[in-house]
């Protein structure tokens, strides 16, 4: 799959879109990962050693961070996806997106402008989010905190390095792309019909989250004109990190349903 244009961008694509491929060729499948909030591409590379051989792992790299760090932060959820669509390599084939926290936002932006081009993904993935359409349950207001007091918020959640955060020089560094990314997930809400895919979509979140109520997942049902499922497992915001290879057990299971769906009868 490749999108209908390509426009320039400031950084090289493989930047912006970094392809892990496994030992098979060519994949049979390919999936996009989308960093959650404060997050980046080298916290999901070490999927690519628990995912099937024949599967392609691609994650997104989001402005301000890794080789893109001279790139100022995002100030939109179009300033995170855009760019991962023009970047997708051209070879994707069957393409499942999936996306953590705001990243499922990111996800289901990426999911909507290929759709709109005409070549929509085959599945969406969306984990412990709130179905776009719905105000941030539980906003940050980045603008509003100190340093220290946005850190303990973060920690609150899990998911981000607490020696990154601890260390004085490191922080400094992050900071910048953590308020970005916490303003632009407390701002976005799409306000037209959500029904704008028409792939499966599949939701995971953790039952004890407390940022992602439960009862906010059956939501996502709305953004398809395909299925649409939900799937629990135990825990908060971060679920997955304690249980990780039972959860990408889930995500293996949409990518099998993917590829079964094109061969023969």
């Amino acid at each position: 799959m490749s999108p209908a244009h390509t426009a320039a961008t400031g950084s090289d694509p493989e930047d912006v879109v970094w392809v892990l491929p496994g030992a098979a060729t060519p994949p049979r499948v390919s999936l996009l990962v989308l960093p959650h909030s404060g997050g980046n591409a080298h916290s999901y590379a070490p999927w690519r050693e628990l995912l099937p051989a024949d599967v392609r792992l691609l994650i997104g790299q989001y402005p301000g961070r890794g080789a893109r760090f001279s790139e100022p932060p995002g100030t939109s959820i179009a300033d995170l996806a855009g760019p991962v669509v023009r970047c997708l390599p051209p070879d994707t084939g069957d393409l499942v997106i999936l996306g953590h926290s705001m990243g499922s936002l990111v996800a289901f932006e990426v999911a909507r402008e290929l759709t709109e081009a005409g070549q929509p993904p085959s599945a969406l993935i969306a984990s412990a989010c709130r179905p776009p359409y719905v105000p941030n349950p539980s906003p940050v207001h980045p603008d509003q905190l100190d340093d220290d007091t946005l850190v303990a918020a973060i920690k609150a959640r899990g998911g981000t390095d607490n020696g990154i955060l601890d260390e004085p020089e490191l922080r400094e560094v992050v900071m910048p792309s953590i308020r970005a990314d916490f303003a632009i997930d407390d701002a976005y809400r799409f306000t037209a019909d959500p029904a704008v895919l028409t792939c499966p979509v599949t939701v995971i979140g953790g039952a004890a989250d407390p940022v992602v109520p439960a009862s906010a997942l059956p939501g996502w049902s709305a953004t398809t004109s395909a299925t649409a499922a939900v799937e629990l497992m135990p825990g908060g915001h971060f679920y997955f990190q304690q249980q990780l290879t039972a959860f990408l057990s889930l995500v293996t299971g949409v990518l099998d349903a993917v590829t079964a769906e094109r061969q023969p009868a």
